[in-house]
């Protein structure tokens, strides 16, 4: 499945939960809107921090829309990338492996990159 597809899959359900289960939908719409306008970070740090816990939580679909809305907010290639790193450090192995999804989104939302070798730190 495509990161389009994945968004495309996360708006349909949105829609659904909105029209069949309003309630909750607005209550945890409400939730999210307020954790998210803390003027302590920036919208392109928490974007980055919830690519990481999505690569943590092995979420695909978030995984897509964290990428997306990191990109939006200014983010590079390689700040999504570190930004998962940062998954695999606290979560191991199978968080490493979620950054397969991680550079799908990357590639297939036509971010440049990848593949050429940096120099090591």
């Amino acid at each position: 499945m495509t990161t389009h597809q994945k968004l495309e899959e996360i708006t349909s359900l949105m829609t659904y939960l909105n029209k069949d289960y309003p309630t909750e939908t607005r209550a945890f719409s409400n939730f999210m809107q307020k954790a998210e306008g803390g003027p302590a970070l920036d919208k392109r740090t928490k974007e980055l921090i919830n690519v990481a816990l999505s690569v943590a939580a092995q979420c695909e679909w978030c995984i897509a829309i964290h990428v997306k809305g990191a990109l939006e907010a200014g983010a590079s290639r390689d700040e999504v990338m570190s930004a998962g790193f940062m998954a695999v450090l606290m979560h191991g192995g199978p968080a490493l492996m979620y950054l397969t999804p991680t550079r799908q989104a990357l590639d297939e939302l036509g971010v440049p990159g990848g593949g050429a070798a940096r120099p090591a730190v």
